[in-house]
C-alpha cells in the first residue's frame, strides 16, 4: 500500500514543481524586466498625461519588435504631465518627427510598455530630441468608446486652443469627444451647453496648436462613427485666407442627423430606384 502512496506524492510534488517553473517562464516573458541587455543607444523624450503602471525598464517597441526601453519616468514640476525618457537602440536612429508614441498593456493583464508608430515627416527625431505626439494609457471606459468608434484622442502636451460651434441639435456629442479632420483626430470636444439666448447648443472644440492653419470658413459637422457608434465633429476646411484663431466661432455647422429623420427621409422620398422605376413607368 505504500507503493502507491508514495507514486502519487512524487507525481504531485513534480506537478507542483513544473507549475511554478511555467509561471517563472512567462514571468520572464511578459515581465519589463525580460530582455533588459541593449547595446549603444540615445535617448529621447515623450510626455504622457498617464502613464497608467508603466515602470522603469519596461520595452519600447516599434511594430511589436523591442528596440530599446523605458530609462525614466519623472513628474513635470511645471506641468501634470509625466517625462518619459525612451532609450532607442542606436540601429534605430532614423525615428520619423512626427512618430506617434503610445502606452500598451500586453495581453489583458499584463506589464505596460510604449508602442512608437511611425509618422511621415522626413525629418528624424535626434539624440535628446521629444517626441510631440502621444497616447498615454487608457481607462476601460475610453476603451470601451474606442470600441464604439468614438477613436483616440492624442495627448495635446503640446498646447491647444478653443473655438465654438453653435448646432440645433448635437445628438449624443458629449465632452471628450474627438474632433477630427480628413478623419485624423486633432483635439477634442471640450464642453457642450445649451444657449439660454441663441436657443441652441454651444460647443466648444480644443484643437491641437499644430492645426493652427484651419481656414475661418471651414465647416464644423456632426457625426457618428458607424452604426451605432459614438459621435464626434468633422470639420470641413474651407478657402479663406484668414485662419481660425483662439477664441473665434464657427458660422457653417451641421447639426446631427437623428435615425428617425434618416428613416423618414427614405420613406418619404424613396430609394433612387424607385425613382428610376417610376419614371420609366410613366413613359
Amino acid at each position: 500500500m505504500s507503493q502507491p502512496r508514495s507514486s502519487y506524492a512524487v507525481g504531485t510534488g513534480l506537478f507542483i514543481v513544473l507549475g511554478f517553473a511555467a509561471l517563472a517562464y512567462l514571468a520572464t516573458q511578459t515581465s519589463s524586466v525580460a530582455n533588459v541587455h541593449q547595446g549603444d543607444s540615445y535617448v529621447v523624450d515623450a510626455q504622457f498625461t498617464n502613464i497608467g503602471q508603466l515602470k522603469e525598464r519596461a520595452p519600447v517597441k516599434i511594430a511589436g519588435v523591442r528596440v530599446g526601453q523605458v530609462q525614466s519616468i519623472t513628474l513635470r514640476a511645471d506641468h501634470d504631465v509625466a517625462d518619459v525618457k525612451l532609450s532607442i537602440d542606436k540601429g534605430y536612429d532614423h525615428i520619423p518627427l512626427d512618430s506617434v508614441a503610445t502606452i500598451f498593456t500586453s495581453g489583458l493583464l499584463g506589464d505596460q510598455y510604449v508602442g512608437i508608430e511611425y509618422g511621415s515627416s522626413k525629418q528624424a527625431v535626434a539624440a535628446g530630441g521629444t517626441l510631440a505626439r502621444t497616447k498615454s494609457t487608457q481607462p476601460l471606459e475610453e476603451m470601451l468608446g474606442k470600441f464604439f468608434g468614438a477613436g483616440g484622442v492624442v495627448d495635446n502636451v503640446g498646447g491647444s486652443y478653443a473655438v465654438k460651434a453653435g448646432f440645433s441639435n448635437v445628438g449624443t456629442l458629449s465632452a471628450g469627444a474627438p474632433v477630427k479632420m480628413a478623419g485624423v483626430v486633432i483635439g477634442s470636444v471640450q464642453s457642450v451647453h445649451a444657449d439660454p439666448v441663441k436657443l441652441n447648443a454651444q460647443v466648444v472644440l480644443s484643437i491641437d496648436k499644430r492645426y493652427n492653419a484651419i481656414p475661418d470658413d471651414s465647416s464644423a459637422a456632426v457625426f457618428t462613427s458607424g452604426l451605432i457608434g459614438s459621435q464626434y465633429v468633422a470639420i470641413q476646411p474651407g478657402g479663406s485666407p484668414e485662419m481660425l484663431k483662439d477664441g473665434d466661432e464657427m458660422i457653417l455647422t451641421q447639426s446631427a442627423m437623428q435615425l428617425e429623420d434618416l428613416i423618414g427621409k427614405f420613406l418619404v422620398n424613396g430609394s433612387p430606384s424607385d425613382k428610376k422605376d417610376a419614371g420609366n413607368g410613366s413613359k
